[in-house]
């Protein structure tokens, strides 16, 4: 079907790479920018959609991926999803987003196929550590891509192991601050005396050991992004002082006179439930409304099994650059039947101990050990022939499942199904 003069002048005097597509997801057109981001040789023109850009022999919807000509298609308006595609730098998260065009009887025909970079730069797939194309994971990483651009506070949410830290390193990739400066800090692993110096500087005398002035780290984040982790492991005399922070963008050193400024944009995360926290009284309600503007949740491992083959190419990739290893279809089955309570971070550890026992260049399910819901290999675990006391057997399971949990005690008390006092309560007797 021979396209409109018009509609190929105006595809070609646009920047961004574009092409139109049929109702048969056949590429009728392509302007220069998308020939020469994603490639001239073989030409295009004839070729579907997916089988150019994913290397799919169907459609993306049917092979688990979301599929903005769906959507387009349905409600007759533009639909944007992230997707990985096929360039000639390798795999790259790209921004699509299809326009639907009508014809003179008011029937969708065409569709124009707009893709962007995320970031406006090329992000090599994985980004900053970060490895999918399950629907869940896109959907996340489309919000990131959204909030980027933006000063709006983004808060995190996820379970211990899912990768919060690189979300938000993404998040300062795609923004205006990317060359600025990014500064993580850990609320949970920081002692209330500390948090105060460390947040906001000191200066020199202000306490016993202060021997000279030192910037704090919001001082450090000027013109970049703050990263609180484990925000909801904030004491409530520092949430206050937090909040101060947020509201006015000023603050003193420890032990100074002078208000000092800083522009920096807040990414928070935590893996607790904060709305609880703020019905309990154990989180201010203010300073919860002003870090949760745009929540951003991080899908657990168990929900994007999908992405394992892609997660453990990668993660031998980093842990072995030396050496070519992979594993069998046996040991993936494996993987795949888990649960992964500590997500990516409990993976990263099955393959790090499953590289150490592997001669050779496989890894074989018996070199996959320490599974929390399957036998353990480990070398502490008592033949079967061995009677132990039951406090031994107790203070070796609580010891390992805290391993695979990550050290999260109250996601083991909730799996355990008892509070977060009597857990602590057995860890002091047992541990």
């Amino acid at each position: 079907m021979p396209l409109p003069t018009e509609l190929l002048q105006l595809l070609e005097a646009l920047p961004e790479p574009r092409i139109v597509v049929d109702t048969a997801y056949r590429i009728l057109a392509a302007n220069s920018a998308y020939r020469r981001e994603f490639g001239e040789n073989p030409e295009v023109i004839g070729r579907t959609c997916y089988e150019v850009s994913h290397h799919f022999d169907r459609p993306c919807d049917q092979q688990g991926e979301s599929c903005p000509r769906q959507q387009a298609w349905k409600s007759g308006r533009p639909s944007r999803v992230i997707h990985r595609h096929h360039t000639p730098r390798g795999e790259e998260f790209v921004e699509v987003e299809l326009l639907p065009l009508r014809d003179a009887a008011d029937k969708t025909t065409l569709f124009v196929e707009t893709m962007r970079f995320l970031g406006g730069k090329h992000l090599p797939a994985p980004v900053l550590g970060m490895v999918g194309r399950s629907p869940s994971f896109l959907q996340m990483l489309e919000l990131l891509e959204r909030a980027g651009p933006s000063n709006t506070p983004v808060l995190l949410l996820g379970e211990s192991g899912t990768g919060k830290e690189l979300a938000a390193q993404a998040l300062h990739r795609l923004s205006p601050r990317r060359d600025r400066p990014f500064v993580p800090l850990d609320c949970s692993g920081l002692p209330e005396t500390l948090f105060e110096s460390e947040l906001f500087g000191h200066e020199k005398g202000a306490f016993t050991g202060a021997t000279q002035r030192k910037a704090g780290l919001v001082e450090l984040a000027d013109g970049g992004t703050l990263f609180l982790d484990e925000i909801g492991d904030l004491p409530l005399t520092q949430q206050v002082k937090l909040l101060r922070l947020l509201e006015t963008g000023t603050y003193r050193r420890v032990g100074g006179v002078e208000t000092l400024r800083s522009d920096f944009r807040l990414v928070a995360a935590t893996h607790r439930d904060l709305q609880r926290m703020v019905e309990d009284g154990t989180f201010r309600r203010d300073l919860y409304y002003r870090i949760s503007a745009f929540p951003v949740r991080l899908p657990p491992l168990r929900e994007r099994r999908e992405d394992l083959p892609l997660l453990v190419a990668h993660l031998l990739e980093r842990l072995t650059p030396q050496r070519k290893v992979r594993l069998s279809p046996e040991a993936m089955a494996r993987l795949m039947k888990h649960d992964f309570p500590g997500n990516v971070r409990e993976l990263r550890n099955l393959l790090e101990r499953a590289l150490l026992l592997a001669d050779g260049e496989l890894i074989e399910p018996r070199h996959l050990t320490g599974f929390a819901d399957g036998p353990c290999t480990e070398p502490e675990r008592a033949s079967e022939a061995e009677i132990l006391p039951l406090d031994e057997v107790e203070r070796r399971y609580l010891r390992h499942a805290l391993e695979q949990l990550g050290g999260d005690k109250k996601a083991l008390a909730a799996r355990l199904g008892i509070s977060e006092r009597t857990l602590y309560r057995r860890l002091r007797g047992l541990l």
